[in-house]
This record gives C-alpha cells, sequence and structure tokens, in this order.
C-alpha cells in the first residue's frame, strides 16, 4: 500500500515534531493535515476526512487518552496510532485498551512509522472485508471451518489454544494486551501465566522455531502481536 492519496492528521503539541512527520510522510506520498490541540483535532476529524490519525497524549487541553476515548466512543472507525515519550507499560496497554491501533515511541524512525501506519491501514481494510481464511506465510486459519494448517498440515489446537489464535486472527498485525486475551478467553481472570503457557503450547505448534517465533510476537510487558495477513494475489488480467 503507497501513501497516494491517504490522508493523515497528525496530533502533536509540537511543531518540531509535526513538521518532522508533515516532511518525511510527505516524501512517501500522504497528505498531512495538522493540529497542535484536540479542539483543531476533532474539527480536522469533522472537516478534512483523514483516513489515519497519529495522536500524541501530551497536548494542552485535553489528555490524548481523553481524546482517544471520545473518539472510540462515537465510533470513529478510524486507524488511531500513538505517537508518544512516554514508554511506561500501564501506559501503553492503557492506549490499547482504549482502541488505539499501534503505539509508537518517541524518538522513533521514519521507516518504523511508516510500516506501523501501513499495518494499521491494512488491518482495517481487513476488517471492513474480513476474509474467512486467513494466511500469512505458511500459516493458514479457516475461521470458518475451524481449519488450523502449517504449510498445508494440518495442526490440532486444543479449544482454548484455538480461542487465542483466532482473536490474533481478527486483530493480525496489531498488539492485543494481556488483559483482552485473559477477559476474552478465561472470562476475566487474571494470571498472565495462563495465557503464557497456552501461547507457548501454540507456538510449539505452528512455529518452525518456538523460542525464535515467526508467526506470534511477544511485546515485552504488554501482550501479544500476529504476523499480518499476506497481501491477496491482484486479480488476472482480463482477455484482449
Amino acid at each position: 500500500m503507497t501513501g497516494t492519496n491517504v490522508r493523515i492528521l497528525v496530533v502533536d503539541d509540537e511543531p518540531a515534531i509535526r513538521k518532522l512527520v508533515r516532511v518525511g510522510l510527505g516524501a512517501q506520498g500522504y497528505d498531512i493535515l495538522e493540529a497542535g490541540t484536540a479542539a483543531q483535532a476533532m474539527e480536522a476529524v469533522r472537516a478534512g476526512r483523514p483516513e489515519l490519525v497519529l495522536l500524541d497524549l501530551g497536548l494542552p487541553d485535553m489528555a490524548g487518552l481523553d481524546l482517544l476515548a471520545r473518539w472510540r466512543a462515537q465510533p470513529l472507525d478510524l486507524p488511531i496510532v500513538i505517537l508518544s515519550s512516554r514508554t511506561d507499560e500501564a501506559g501503553i496497554v492503557n492506549a490499547l485498551e482504549l482502541g488505539a491501533d499501534d503505539y509508537v515511541t518517541k524518538p522513533f524512525g521514519l521507516k518504523e512509522l511508516v510500516a506501523r501506519i501501513r499495518v494499521a491501514l491494512r488491518h482495517r481494510l481487513q476488517q471492513q472485508g474480513e476474509r474467512p481464511v486467513f494466511q500469512t506465510g505458511e500459516l493458514s486459519v479457516d475461521l470458518v471451518r475451524r481449519l488450523v494448517k502449517v504449510g498445508g498440515r494440518d495442526v490440532k489446537l486444543s479449544p482454548k489454544e484455538y480461542e487465542i489464535l483466532r482473536i490474533l486472527v481478527q486483530h493480525a498485525g496489531k498488539v492485543i494486551t494481556h488483559r483482552h486475551l485473559l477477559a476474552q478467553v478465561w472470562t476475566g481472570a487474571t494470571d498472565v501465566q495462563y495465557l503464557r503457557v497456552y501461547v507457548r503450547q501454540l507456538r510449539q505448534k505452528i512455529e518452525r522455531s518456538p523460542d525464535e517465533p515467526h508467526y506470534i510476537l511477544t511485546e515485552t510487558g504488554v501482550g501479544y502481536r500476529l504476523r499480518e495477513a499476506d497481501p491477496e494475489p491482484a486479480p488476472p488480467e482480463p482477455a484482449p
């Protein structure tokens, strides 16, 4: 996915950061809108119709997390990627639980930011037109028939293992917190060790090297991220 015609709203009270993002993403073909306050951001969303928001948490007129919560309550169906100098795990988890699609810490590299933007945009497109069969590398998950294959080989999963994988598939490319997985799979259990045990078992069944996972990636102290889906092949050219 290129940046052509994709409008991104950058919400940050630091002009230097907005300029850095505007120049860097502009060179990648993205159209950039800017806001320095929450009020300006809300107006920009109404008037500018962005397709993704980069949101700083330290705004002068409203906490970024409060703005995020307000947008998700509307609901605002846009990918929202947090840009913040806060690196504490509790803050990251809170933002993700409130509905952020991803979290990038400052200082950040342009290549990383572009990659996270592309993942967030693809993830939202997949949500809008979910494919019944998820494919990434050799891993295939049929969400209708509940079939899991690796390299064409059937993989038998326990109900809990499958439920974890199903949730990760539905949000592929996005960080899913420990808290969310525990709430969904164990109906509110709080001991993350339950989750770690089942993820370890799941990796042993689907990864070539469970200690160096290729599909289920760990976001330390926060949760897990499933590698995003392979792009769908382009339709064949019509016959002349």
